[in-house]
């Protein structure tokens, strides 16, 4: 007899296992957020793509691709109504599921109307996925295992984003229609991945505990993540943790109004520096090239087509080779060093980018290129991982979730605004655009030197309140929950809600 999958999923796997194909299964998921930035630099410039779009306008092409980013707005903020009463599991299958039917549709595609349609519910999926992926996966891994996990689904977005240019330079060699549909649907390949398997793994102990009546299928599910047996004092004492932090959360839980009310934690403040640092990454201007790399070697450098998806694969090879420094670099040197250290270098380096766009000579090109390789090392090594995982570290317990996702729409939002202007501003404004962006980034090192406390190296739960004064300063380190000071702290948070 077959057996169905449940919310235990397959009884068969266990330990390394079961662990490994969780993490295949969110890795996946952040490869569709790669492969989807990247997929459409190669599909607009398409002249068979143009073709059948009816030749739109720059403006309409970006219009078409930014209403991704539309969608995974919306995405993201319906995964906070949704992992909670219907699981991470559900809410994961879900999103990958709206995914798969907007990546049909855009690769059937026959109509614009229909291709902005289908762009819109393609990131919904996306918004889903990136908002619970990370839940999911941290709620099954030990404690030490996480900032490397979070490092490998960077690298994994990464590696969907190189294989999506990789395939736009192979089909470029083809006519026809399958120059273009080819790479949207292969998206199909790991949205079915990732239903198929998620319906076989299991819901996350946390959630079972708190949802259902008994504690003992979140034990069980547990010990099977541990690969220990149920009774073992090392699965006895995690539960015990997680239903205490469960006690706690229920007693906290917070409403969408408390993000914007103090609190006597600075909860308005937190959610304020977790929307910002989201919405300043996109201000980089990481996405003039994610998207438009082809289009910028094109249009800024004179090269041919061909030359320009080429070098853009490459660009897109070393980008993935060079996050692998962050995984060294992101716990060790702290998140405020490295965000204003390479805002700075990003400033320098779009200048000089600016200059050599300006100047046009064959010399000044190769310089260019350069500069687009130097930038995206910089971004990646001070603003990708750091980024996203600063809001859960930021945000107090009991607004977590909700700030978490609408910071998550916040980075779709900047992110939709960036790719929405630069190509307009390509055509119109030329070499000034880089100009722009390097002013970006200069004011952006400026705002995390002056409002953002640092949180590397401390416990999430340690982080109850922020220190009075410049945002340089770290974080006061209040004991974790559960500890004697504990009590010390919450003493503190109600005799500051009285004093105010």
């Amino acid at each position: 007899m077959a057996i169905l999958p449940t919310k235990l999923g397959v009884n068969g796997l266990r330990g390394t296992a079961l662990v490994a194909m969780l993490t295949s299964v969110c890795s996946t998921g952040f490869c569709l957020f790669g492969y989807d930035q990247g997929v459409m630099s190669g599909v607009v410039v398409s002249k068979y793509w143009l073709s059948q779009m009816g030749n739109p306008s720059t403006i309409m092409v970006s219009t078409i691709t930014a209403l991704y980013d539309i969608g995974a707005i919306g995405g993201a903020i319906a995964a906070a109504f949704t992992t909670e009463p219907l699981g991470r599991k559900r809410t994961l299958i879900i999103g990958a599921t709206i995914l798969l039917v907007g990546t049909i549709l855009m690769g059937s595609c026959v109509e614009r109307i229909q291709m902005m349609v289908a762009r819109i519910l393609t990131g919904i999926g996306v918004g889903y996925i990136t908002s619970v992926t990370p839940v999911y996966q941290s709620e099954v891994t030990l404690p030490e295992h996480r900032g490397w996990q979070l490092c490998c689904q960077m690298s994994s977005m990464l590696f969907g984003l190189m294989l999506a240019y990789w395939i736009n330079y192979g089909f470029f060699f083809y006519d026809g229609q399958v120059q273009w549909r080819f790479p949207l649907f292969f998206q199909c390949v790991f949205a079915i991945y990732v239903i198929v398997v998620t319906m076989f793994m299991p819901e996350t102990p946390r959630w079972l505990m708190r949802h259902e009546s008994s504690p003992a299928r979140g034990i069980e599910v547990l010990a099977r993540l541990r690969n220990l047996p149920t009774d073992h004092e090392v699965v006895v004492k995690e539960a015990q943790e997680i239903m205490d932090a469960l006690e706690l959360e229920s007693k906290e839980e917070g409403s969408w109004g408390d993000l914007f009310r103090n609190g006597g934690i600075s909860a308005n403040r937190r959610f304020y520096l977790a929307l910002g640092i989201q919405f300043m990454q996109q201000l980089t201007g990481i996405n003039i090239v994610t998207y438009y790399a082809p289009t910028l070697f094109e249009s800024s450098l004179g090269m041919s087509q061909e030359m320009a998806l080429f070098l853009g694969c490459w660009l897109q090879v070393w980008y993935i080779v060079a996050s692998f420094v962050t995984w060294y670099t992101i716990d060790r040197v702290g998140r405020r060093k490295l965000w204003i250290t390479f805002a700075i270098g990003q400033t320098v380096v779009l200048i000089l980018e600016a200059i050599c766009v300006a100047i046009g000579n064959p010399r000044a090109s190769i310089a260019a290129v350069f500069f687009v390789f130097l930038y995206e090392s910089f971004f990646t090594w001070g603003w990708m991982g750091t980024v996203w995982v600063y809001p859960a570290e930021i945000l107090p317990l009991k607004i977590r979730a909700k700030g978490a996702a609408l910071a998550a729409a916040a980075d779709f939002l900047g992110n939709f605004l960036v790719v929405e202007i630069t190509p307009p501003a390509l055509d119109n404004i030329k070499w000034r655009t880089y100009v722009i962006f390097a002013a970006f980034n200069i004011v952006i090192a400026a705002i995390v030197w002056a409002c953002y406390p640092e949180t590397s190296g401390i416990p999430l739960e340690a982080q109850r309140d922020l220190k009075r004064g410049r945002g340089r300063q770290k974080l006061d380190k209040c004991s974790p929950v559960g500890s004697s000071a504990e009590s010390g702290c919450r003493r503190a948070e109600g005799e500051g809600r009285a004093a105010r």
